[in-house]
């Protein structure tokens, strides 16, 4: 079977391997071991892997180079109508030869993809959308247009489309899905965290707007304020970086607060069972891996009201819903600091929930979708 992927996610080859953004690529490695040949189509750039940057394991791999684009100015707008033809006949040669279409949105490629499997009807086809499908949701109109197009029974046929929560309104071919980190045999007890002495808080994402990390600093101040001894890492890099930096030297919070930059995924595992709470206070989400992973190590996971993830926090039983008002947010936290059994049964139903997910589970269910058109 040839599987070809769509994607706007960029690809550096490094060794005569394919990388990518590891978490995408770990997800694309298990697709690929139930297929014969890989044909990726996607963004290509020069330069060295990065330590959160993973490498395809397939050994049969075709790749495509199409030119990222945007439509963010007049100017890139003008940009992608020139682009814009060559784009839609490398995507449409591509799926004329392939026995399964996959395409990864929300995506500017993604959306070319959307538009260019209209013609290809007869082909089996899946959909990745990793973001918020919640149509009540306030998106970009690309977003919207992709999530139409998917949804359409007329323009989107034989495609299954995997989201992230349930949603009433839905057509036939959309499929609630999920994601996982682990596997089965990372299960390890977890180890007791008492609420005594320092409590650890961790964020890991891109420090930029949308995933408010300077929320999250101001969140750890206002309970270190209140005289709770408290300890935030922070795990990524973005452009709003130096942002943080300045914040936590203007407000004298180096000894309670660090930003560790991008680690490996050893390295955050580590922290994840170190800590008490996983924090991700995001503006949009699809299924935060984030909260999840945090989850799988018995952290109590505190986030926004987004997408899927009230349910995966189950309302409030097992994890803090923020409504992104530090004092009410503060005191949120403030009444499971000082209730150490609330805090157990929270994290050990976290637990439980998220090891229900693992990378087996996975696995069975993207065979299954791969299956069920032979």
């Amino acid at each position: 079977m040839k599987f070809v992927i769509i994607t706007h996610v960029p690809h550096i080859k490094e060794e005569k391997k394919y990388y990518a953004y590891a978490p995408y690529v770990r997800e694309m490695n298990i697709w690929g071991k139930h297929v014969d040949e890989l044909l990726i189509v996607a963004p290509f750039f020069s330069g060295k892997a990065g330590i959160i940057d993973s490498y395809y394991e397939h050994k049969k791999i075709q790749f495509i180079p199409v030119p990222s684009f945007d439509l963010l100015s007049l100017k890139a707008v003008l940009l992608t109508l020139f682009k814009l033809p060559y784009l839609l006949w490398i995507i449409f040669k591509a799926m004329k030869n392939a026995d399964h279409i996959h395409l990864r949105c929300p995506g500017n490629i993604g959306l070319l993809g959307c538009l260019v499997q209209i013609l290809f009807p007869n082909t089996p086809k899946t959909a990745k959308y990793a973001g918020n499908w919640d149509p009540k949701s306030k998106q970009p109109w690309t977003y919207q247009l992709q999530k139409w197009i998917l949804s359409n029974p007329f323009l989107t046929r034989n495609m299954q489309v995997l989201v992230y929560g349930e949603w009433e309104g839905s057509s036939q071919n959309i499929k609630p899905f999920f994601t996982a980190t682990y596997s089965e045999n990372e299960k390890m007890a977890l180890t007791p965290k008492v609420l005594q002495g320092v409590v650890d808080f961790v964020f890991v994402g891109t420090l930029v707007k949308g995933k408010q990390p300077l929320f999250v600093i101001q969140l750890i101040e206002r309970l270190h304020q209140k005289g709770y001894l408290v300890r935030l890492r922070m795990y990524g890099e973005g452009v709003q970086r130096k942002i943080q930096e300045d914040y936590i030297a203007a407000h004298q919070l180096e000894s309670i607060i660090t930003l560790e930059g991008n680690q490996s995924k050893t390295i955050v595992q580590k922290a994840y069972q170190d800590s008490h709470f996983v924090v991700l206070p995001s503006e949009s989400e699809g299924w935060p891996k984030v909260i999840a992973e945090g989850m799988f190590w018995g952290c109590v996971p505190i986030a926004t009201s987004v997408s899927c993830v009230p349910f995966m926090l189950d309302y409030g039983k097992r994890g803090l819903l923020l409504k992104m008002e530090i004092e009410h947010d503060s005191r949120l936290i403030e009444a499971v600091l000082q209730d150490q059994t609330d805090f157990n049964r929270k994290r050990i139903k976290a637990s439980d929930w998220s090891r229900s997910y693992t990378l087996e589970v996975f696995e069975q269910a993207i065979e299954g979708l791969i299956v069920e058109e032979d």
